[in-house]
């Protein structure tokens, strides 16, 4: 295995081209004042939205005008400092934009409650006497709903200035986790010390040393279980914190809250928990499974990735991933494979690990410019999916951003998933189609069902622990390290059923996870992953239409209510039936793959 490399040595090749947001730090500087400029010129709007529908298509021109900057320049640094977690420059550079960003948040605080407060009739009237306001109706409507959310102007600023003391918990993780936490090289099975890294971990759970996997699984979790009295407080830390907003906001629940901000109903979150619960005799018989293929007398943690097809592990470097990725992604049109090589050509991803950088992958990019990606690719099968789901993502983006105005164009985190796991189902199943002989097939099958094992179930059961946690804090008690690491126990053993060892290192899984510090995020994969499935279904089947319909989802941004824009596809995420026809998929496939071996 290759040596970490300092980010100095990187190729421009492949690293992402960062320059077409700013050329330099002093242009983002640049633009961040630029902004300060424009948030002191938008105090002038306040106090005169009631007047005419002019000043209030000015003010929300202004606005949009002022996110735009804000996202470009915030940006730019935060993926700056992916680069390297401990370059102190793009640290300053960051926090910097982190301040700004508060301050934006501060000085636009006084907008909601004052439109909230024209009367409806004045509103009415507004549209009648600025016809271009109609841009913004759904914006304002949005607001509107959220009335009894909303608060006074003088509480709104107050929430505003407590919103920088309430990233606290995710940015003390986020900067332990990436640039503080380190881990002792670890032996495999012939004695050889290798390196562990964040990077590095996942491919070692993959892999077919033993030895190594459990060393690495030990490792790892010992250096959290080290420091799991301080990740306990950061943690409840971090829940309080939403509580506290949600109790503020009149929510019954920060699970409420969060949910409320994509227009949710609670009743999903709980019937995605149910319905896994539901199939857990199907998880209990893919572990018994995979025991038997491993020929082990017992099942451990560590044994839960690595393929039980022996003597077939794909390598793939990362030129013939992206040919992979184009040949699976054909039912999409030529149109989007065409989209996929502008951003294999123009540098949109940075490739590979280097020292310090940010661990695991996403999209992100900026209004106006092209979306990015981040990788820490490792050739393996896995990392293939992964720039199929990161350009489904940023593909997203690209359609939302080309189909509407800024104000619309950022989709929200229910349907984020969607577009990037449609392109793992619609790859797996391009994958199997093209196997060859039995071992092959058994070894995609196997790794499709570690698509839902690790989506589906795994992210429920991430869902639930939050959901347990937050409402513990919620009732008014207390979270430490040994609470969280007993719950999350608890809820392993019942995930993963009988026949594996929940090894005691599990506990402070939890630990490790940074989803956790956007609370209630990560149930949406597993709706999303249920979505995906539906709508690849049809795709692949050749329903008339769908493939256009699909087209206009991803280009919908945030001009609908997520529910209502995956209903072009014929959708429905407030029934069951999606959830429960996965789960069917996933026990479908299993019976085959029990067949093949």
């Amino acid at each position: 295995m290759k040596e970490i490399r300092k980010r100095t040595d990187v190729k421009k090749e492949e690293s992402w081209a960062v320059e077409d947001l700013y050329p330099d730090n002093d242009a983002c500087r640049a633009g961040a004042a630029r902004l300060g400029e424009m948030l002191t010129q938008f105090g002038t709007y306040k106090g005169t939205l009631d007047k005419n529908g002019k000043n209030i298509w000015n003010a929300l021109e202004a606005y949009s005008a002022m996110g735009e900057v804000l996202e470009r320049v915030y940006v730019y640094a935060n993926q700056r400092l992916h680069e390297n977690m401990g370059d102190p420059v793009q640290q300053k550079l960051a926090g910097e934009m982190d301040v700004l960003q508060n301050r934006f948040g501060q000085e636009t605080s006084w907008l909601e409650p004052e439109i909230l407060k024209i009367p409806e009739e004045t509103l009415a009237n507004a549209y009648k006497e600025a016809p271009e306001l109609e841009k913004y109706r759904v914006f304002i409507d949005r607001i509107l709903r959220e009335k009894e959310h909303t608060l006074s102007e003088k509480e709104e600023e107050v929430l505003a200035k407590v919103g920088e003391l309430g990233q606290a918990a995710s940015n003390i993780f986020a900067m332990f986790n990436n640039a503080d936490l380190t881990f002792p090289d670890v032996e495999n099975e012939k004695g050889e010390k290798v390196p562990l890294t964040h990077g590095r971990y996942g491919a070692y759970l993959q892999g077919k040393d033993r030895t190594l996997r459990k060393n690495a699984f030990q490792a790892l979790y010992s250096q959290y279980a080290h420091f799991i009295n301080t990740l306990g407080a950061t943690y409840d830390a971090n829940a309080r914190q939403a509580a506290f907003f949600a109790k503020e906001r009149n929510f019954n629940s920060a699970l409420e809250a969060a949910l409320n901000a994509s227009a949710i109903p609670v009743e999903v979150y709980d019937n995605l928990i149910q319905a896994v619960h539901d199939h857990f005799p199907a998880m209990d018989r893919y572990m018994a499974l995979r025991k038997k293929c491993l020929g082990v007398e017992e099942l451990h943690m560590y044994d839960v990735y690595t393929p039980i097809v022996e003597d077939y592990d794909l390598e793939v470097p990362f030129e013939e991933a992206k040919e992979i990725v184009k040949k699976g992604l054909a039912p999409l049109g030529e149109d989007y494979i065409a989209l996929l090589e502008e951003g294999f050509a123009n540098r949109w991803i940075d490739i590979y690990e280097n020292e310090g950088k940010r661990t695991g992958a996403y999209s992100w990019g900026a209004y106006g410019v092209h979306p990015y990606v981040l990788l820490n690719y490792q050739e393996n099968l896995d990392s293939v999916f992964t720039l199929a789901h990161e350009m489904g993502h940023a593909l997203h983006s690209w359609h939302s951003d080309k189909a509407q105005d800024y104000i619309y164009a950022g989709y929200k985190i229910f349907v984020a998933e969607v577009a990037s796991t449609c392109n793992e189902a619609l790859l797996i199943h391009y994958l199997i189609g093209q196997a060859k002989e039995a071992k092959e097939k058994a070894y995609l099958i196997n790794y499709f069902l570690e698509q839902f094992r690790t989506t589906l179930f795994r992210q429920t059961m991430f869902a639930e622990f939050e959901k347990e946690s937050h409402q513990i804090v919620g009732e008014g008690g207390a979270l430490n390290g040994e609470i969280l690491s007993g719950l999350y126990y608890k809820l392993n053993q019942a995930y993963y059923g009988e026949n594996i060892i929940s090894d005691e290192e599990i506990r402070c899984e939890w630990a490790r996870i940074p989803h956790f510090y956007t609370p209630f995020y990560v149930y949406q994969y597993a709706t999303g992953f249920s979505a995906a499935i539906a709508i690849s279904g049809k795709i692949l089947a050749g329903e008339p239409g769908i493939v256009e319909k699909y087209k206009a989802f991803l280009s919908g941004g945030s001009s609908k209510d997520p529910i209502d824009l995956l209903k072009i596809c014929g959708v429905d995420m407030t029934k069951k039936e999606p959830v429960e026809e996965a789960l069917q998929i996933f026990e479908q496939y299993l019976a085959e793959l029990e067949a093949l071996l």
